[in-house]
């Protein structure tokens, strides 16, 4: 991958073809004080924007994705030829990420 757009354009291919919940992915979804749903996925990587990229994840080439629906939501998702894989998704907290949910605050 080499910039944000082609990256986002990578993610939305992947995801046309199938996305894929990873487990913990899964289990940080359906926190009762989150409840994200497939739908709100589905929206944040189809009209989301990149905010970081973890190049050298363990897992391969990985991207944070910030979108909204009726909240800011974040999703980690890494794409592959025929997937793309849900890593993680939550709700970021405003103690962490400045007021645009897009720029993490520094300690």
């Amino acid at each position: 991958m080499t910039n944000k757009k082609d990256d986002l354009d990578l993610i939305k291919e992947s995801a046309a073809k199938r996305i894929l919940f990873l487990p913990h992915a899964v289990r940080q979804m359906s926190k009762p004080d989150r409840l994200i749903t497939t739908k709100d996925i589905r929206h944040v990587v189809e009209n989301g924007e990149i905010i970081e990229d973890y190049t050298e994840d363990a897992r391969g080439h990985s991207c944070l994705v910030f979108g909204t629906t009726d909240r800011p939501i974040h999703v980690v998702c890494s794409p592959k030829q025929d997937y793309l894989a849900i890593i993680t998704a939550y709700l970021p907290r405003r103690q962490d990420w400045e007021n645009d949910y897009k720029t993490r605050k520094k300690s």
